[in-house]
């Protein structure tokens, strides 16, 4: 019988063990920042003055603060070196919405390197998102909401469009992928040489690839929320259970696709085995990698 209990009391400590390196090591991986990279080469498109040039990805803080001012996501940005920032939607939340915070960050973040933004489904929920485009564009961030802009090194460029999310045109009677389709084929990519396309939503992928997309940034999936072994991600809006597209490189014909995991949270406050993300992607000349 004292054995019986003393097995009993071993195994409640184990578990109570095992429960408690869970919960820690969870509460840590939900503020742990990690950086990953990516390096993407051309299909002969990419000029060779833009050969090394690096992107830093910012995607769904969803007005996330990591430290005071958001001062160690600024300082992994600054270590980046990044020669271009692409925020890519939900830089606010809109349950917890907090202008001053999200703004607080572009003004450092244009220090660093140029800013890009495009929105995403949480600022098509807010009225007052055209007063939040006027602040990013006061502190020196660069909206793309259905436009395209050059950016040019020595002489050579590159285009980088941006799409505003589906939801600010959701109806009953469009599809997402119907709006974008509209929303590229208004923003023609022919004849603009390496294009790259900042939206939010990483379901439209085989739409970015109908209108040969050289690289696509997305985010939007929290990288499916709570990561698996051997699985990946459990769930992502737009996508439901098991998603496709909920983090890293895919690619199809000659489109490349990076998919954020984000920094924030909204519905779900919990991420599991799934750090918060800043991407960095370092781009490769053709001709440089022969």
């Amino acid at each position: 019988m004292f054995k019986q209990i003393l097995t009993k009391k071993k195994t409640i400590c184990v578990l109570a063990g095992i429960l408690l390196v869970l919960i820690v090591w969870t509460a840590w991986g939900n503020t742990a920042l990690e950086l990953n990279t990516y390096t993407i080469s051309s299909r002969g498109l990419l000029p060779d003055a833009f050969d090394g040039y690096r992107i830093a990805q910012v995607s769904d803080l969803h007005n996330a603060e990591f430290g005071g001012g958001n001062q160690r996501l600024l300082d992994m940005l600054r270590e980046a070196e990044p020669d271009m920032i692409a925020i890519t939607g939900d830089l606010i939340d809109s349950r917890k919405t907090n202008f001053a915070v999200a703004l607080a960050f572009a003004e450092e973040a244009v220090r660093i390197a140029p800013c890009y933004y495009v929105s995403g489904n949480h600022e098509a929920r807010v009225s007052e998102y055209r007063e939040l485009k006027a602040g990013l564009e006061a502190a020196g961030v660069t909206v793309l909401d259905d436009a395209r802009v050059e950016v040019e090194i020595f002489g050579k460029s590159i285009t980088v469009i941006g799409v505003n999310d589906p939801s600010f045109h959701a109806d009953y009677l469009t599809s997402d992928a119907a709006v974008m389709d509209r929303k590229l084929s208004e923003l023609p990519s022919e004849d603009a040489g390496f294009t790259i396309l900042l939206s939010h939503r990483p379901e439209l992928f085989d739409t970015y690839v109908a209108h040969d997309m050289d690289l696509v940034l997305a985010g939007h999936a929290h990288g499916g929320q709570f990561r698996l072994p051997l699985i990946g991600g459990l769930i992502a809006p737009n996508q439901g259970l098991f998603p496709k597209y909920d983090d890293g490189l895919y690619s199809k014909g000659n489109t490349n696709m990076i998919v954020s995991r984000g920094l924030g949270n909204s519905i779900i406050p919990i991420r599991f085995n799934n750090r918060p993300e800043v991407v960095l992607i370092e781009l490769k000349s053709q001709n440089r990698c022969r």
